[in-house]
């Protein structure tokens, strides 16, 4: 498999908890955030997906925390894509500091959902292949 896509994120003042680390929820919004972007670089945006008829699901995530992130600090985020059969595919997500220091990975199983039928597309991977134009960012 290729190098993941990446995006580097800072950490904003509002986005911190009582603590003065990271909110829980801001981790999942940058993993979001990253899945976008990657799917950008691939050449498919919101509009693209929406006027085919399909849009992007999460359907299991699970988050490991590593290390705490501060406001200021800067945190890379990656976006890889593992397909198999059927009508699921994974994503490995990798959040590390500029150092180099692991913050947290994410896990998670994902679909493309028919927004007509409201089922899952048989072939996500097919689907975005189409749609793709380039195909390095999704490991198509």
């Amino acid at each position: 498999m290729a190098d993941p896509f990446r995006v580097r994120i800072t950490v904003r003042g509002y986005e911190l908890d009582t603590q003065g680390h990271l909110n829980q929820a801001v981790y999942l919004q940058y993993a979001e955030h990253a899945r976008w972007e990657c799917l950008r670089a691939a050449g498919i945006s919101q509009d693209r997906l929406l006027s085919s008829g399909v849009g992007p699901v999460a359907l299991e995530l699970t988050l490991r925390y590593l290390r705490e992130l501060r406001g200021g600090d800067e945190v890379e985020v990656s976006c890889g894509f593992r397909w198999g059969e059927g009508k699921t595919f994974h994503i490995d997500q990798d959040y590390t500091r500029a150092d180099g220091t692991p913050v947290a990975t994410l896990t998670g199983v994902g679909g493309l959902l028919d927004l007509s039928a409201r089922r899952l597309v048989a072939d996500p991977r097919g689907r975005f292949r189409e749609l793709a134009t380039d195909y390095a960012p999704l490991n198509l």
